[in-house]
């Protein structure tokens, strides 16, 4: 079994506590918080132990791998400092908001050899495995446009908008993730608007709440992806990939599928009230493909984690040339 210890108690490393205990390839040993308080209640719950100071997680005799859940100033430390010790990785994103600082790590770790996973967990999401899958099958013909949505439900606090790095960073950047996967391109330019809709203070942060993004790919295909921080009506996420030949949607998600009848009106379902609740299962299943590509809890002759450290990078290369289009109103060149 795959020795885990996990950094970050918060919501997120609360989520992977859960997974991490009930993944049946893992030994669930040790939480690390700064919080030692949140740590506690985490190792009380799933029988996992405290780990009080750092050491203990990047101790290689007794860990073979990590989750770094921590708040995001850190990943890209703590990632330096498992692949020193030869401890495989999986991240929260992103490695770090500075892109020069990720990929000087990032190199640092790939030198190392351990195996290290971005978890952009959206990939593992059983509608849009099935999309690729019909996409990478030449069953709609030759891409050519790429529609994606990412609406959440409500903007959260101005603290969090703080040191999230803004929209493209922290929403968008899944969905340049989900344009490269799909598409099994790089895009090589981007060009993006925003305003301050829902929150007019988030100016104060550099930052827009409602966005819409353009990325052209090699050949001259389109991809555009929306994103909203408020909508009034629940979590809307989806995505259409038309091709040459036809078309492939993964439709919106209801809480149900229940249809009720009365005079001329039809009331449906509702959509998830949060992003959390349309993408939960996503993360144990990223997970579950993380303990089979490291084999097992050996360190070598595992299959390569996906999403890669490369994927992690150029999805926050994407981000940061969409940041320079909000900014200067042009289309802007991605440099990988």
């Amino acid at each position: 079994m795959l020795r885990f210890a996990l950094i970050g108690a918060g919501f997120i490393g609360s989520v992977h506590a859960t997974n991490l205990a009930a993944n049946p390839g893992i030994e669930f040993r040790l939480v690390y918080d700064v919080d030692s308080q949140r740590a506690q209640t985490i190792a009380a719950a799933h029988g996992a132990a405290v780990a009080s100071t750092l050491e203990e997680v990047f101790d290689a005799s007794a860990i073979d791998a990590l989750f770094i859940a921590s708040s995001t100033d850190t990943h890209a430390a703590h990632l330096r400092r498992a692949a020193a010790a030869g401890i495989a990785v999986l991240c929260e994103k992103p490695i770090d908001l500075d892109l020069d600082r990720a990929r000087e790590v990032a190199a640092f770790a790939q030198e190392s050899g351990v195996p290290v996973m971005v978890d952009f967990n959206r990939r593992f999401d059983r509608d849009y495995a099935e999309l690729k899958r019909v996409v990478d099958s030449g069953g709609i013909g030759k891409v050519e446009l790429i529609q994606l949505t990412s609406r959440g439900p409500s903007m959260p606090p101005l603290s969090y908008v703080a040191t999230s790095g803004g929209q493209m960073r922290d929403q968008a950047v899944h969905f340049f993730d989900l344009a490269r996967w799909l598409s099994g391109l790089d895009p090589v330019e981007v060009f993006a608007a925003g305003s301050a809709l829902a929150e007019p203070n988030i100016v104060k942060y550099d930052d827009v709440d409602t966005s819409a993004v353009t990325l052209r790919l090699p050949g001259g295909a389109l991809v555009q992806i929306d994103s909203v921080r408020r909508t009034g009506y629940g979590y809307d996420e989806r995505i259409e990939v038309m091709g040459s030949e036809g078309m492939v949607e993964a439709r919106r998600h209801r809480n149900g599928a229940v249809s009720r009848y009365s005079g001329e009106s039809v009331v449906d379902d509702g959509l998830h009230p949060g992003w959390f609740e349309r993408v939960q299962p996503t993360y144990a299943a990223a997970l579950a493909s993380f303990v089979a590509c490291v084999d097992g809890g050996s360190l070598e002759g595992g299959t390569p984690p996906a999403p890669s450290l490369e994927d992690g990078l150029k999805a926050q290369a994407i981000a940061e040339a969409a940041v320079l289009s909000l900014r200067s109103g042009r289309m802007e060149p991605i440099k990988y």
